[in-house]
């Protein structure tokens, strides 16, 4: 994994589990957002399994929580009491309704402490066409975009801050 914009590079080795009612766009677009994301001490909650857990979150030493991380499109309650418990809350939609839920809730998200970003749905679909049981991922990423070659391909997902 390879961030140009914030000059960080790693070998990451991830064991990620996708859930029963869970989309392989989805569980793509987590490991993406992970890469994104990447730092010490963040790692996937439960999400989907836990209802008041994020995809992905870092904890501090003493289990303050600091970064809260959803994929998808989740309810405004949801966001406004992630935003309450933790320092930092982000939100990252990816399918075909996402530009709906964003124009619907728009006014209301302003009001939260979070960030919200959108992946080009046709480019998640395209990450998600390389998925295998095992896989090895190059991701490359600079400034609102993934550069994501495996050994059936690659692409380039796009994403925008809203």
């Amino acid at each position: 994994m390879s961030d140009i914009d914030r000059n960080h590079y790693d070998t990451l080795k991830l064991t990620v589990a996708q859930h029963p009612s869970e989309t392989v766009e989805r569980m793509m677009v987590r490991i993406l957002v992970f890469c994104i994301n990447a730092q010490d001490r963040l790692e996937f909650a439960k999400g989907l399994s836990v209802a008041n857990e994020p995809d992905l979150w870092i904890r501090s030493l003493d289990d303050q929580l600091m970064l809260w991380i959803d994929v998808g499109e989740p309810a405004l309650d949801r966001i406004k009491k992630a935003s309450r418990i933790a320092n930092e809350v982000k939100v990252y939609c990816f399918n075909r309704k996402s530009t709906t839920w964003w124009d619907q809730g728009r006014e209301q998200f302003a009001k939260l402490k979070a960030s919200f970003f959108r992946f080009e749905w046709a480019s998640v679909q395209a990450m998600a066409s390389l998925q295998q049981r095992t896989m090895q991922l190059s991701v490359t990423i600079s400034e609102n975009s993934a550069f994501i070659a495996t050994e059936l391909g690659e692409c380039e997902v796009g994403w925008e801050r809203l």
